[in-house]
């Protein structure tokens, strides 16, 4: 009688360990709901590193290298004389572009310096983000604002004279306001503007 006890009491625990087992694995495999978005902070985080890195290369591996080689140069009145646009010009460039794509989605240099005034802050958010930039200028400074019933994420990066190119133009420019750049002052800001999902 406890042998036959025995036997079905280790079939029924075999049967139920089973049981359980099979039921925690489905019950794990079923699909987890996917998140509902890359957090805001980190798509500007994203985008700014690629807009950086693409600049970076523009200025170095296009313009300096062509510069150096006499090919041809950058200047400020780039459409009308056939050259390079500047480093500067070239990433306001693709944000208008960017921005054409009614897509939501901006960016733009802004600067307290600012050689062309449309480039000067505009909003009290731009303002205060250029002081807070130039005191911290490891981290962005960020925040959210509403513009034709449509809620954006904005972040402001502290844009850093990274080439000998960038501080001669600004510092020589008759119409900057600021002369005494070197490398790695803070120059004003990248502004990324991003749409954010209703």
């Amino acid at each position: 009688m406890h042998r036959t006890s025995f036997w079905w009491g280790l079939a029924v625990g075999v049967f139920v360990t089973c049981l359980l087992g099979q039921l925690s694995l489905s019950s794990g495999s079923k699909p987890v709901d996917p998140p509902h978005g890359i957090p805001a902070e980190a798509v500007a985080k994203y985008l700014h590193a690629v807009i950086q890195a693409d600049r970076a290369v523009y200025t170095t591996e296009v313009v300096e290298r062509m510069q150096l080689r006499g090919v041809v140069s950058a200047a400020e009145n780039w459409r009308e004389s056939g050259r390079l646009p500047l480093p500067a010009q070239f990433l306001i460039e693709a944000g208008r572009l960017v921005a054409e794509q009614r897509t939501g989605l901006r960016f733009r240099l802004i600067s307290n310096w600012a050689i062309n005034k449309r480039n000067s802050p505009a909003t009290e958010f731009e303002k205060v983000g250029l002081t807070e930039i130039q005191a911290n200028n490891d981290r962005p400074y960020t925040g959210f604002t509403t513009e034709g019933g449509t809620r954006y994420f904005q972040a402001l990066y502290a844009d850093k004279a990274v080439s000998q190119s960038c501080i001669g133009c600004h510092n020589a420019h008759p119409d900057s306001p600021k002369k005494d750049f070197k490398l790695q002052s803070v120059m004003g800001g990248l502004l990324l503007t991003i749409p954010l999902a209703p």
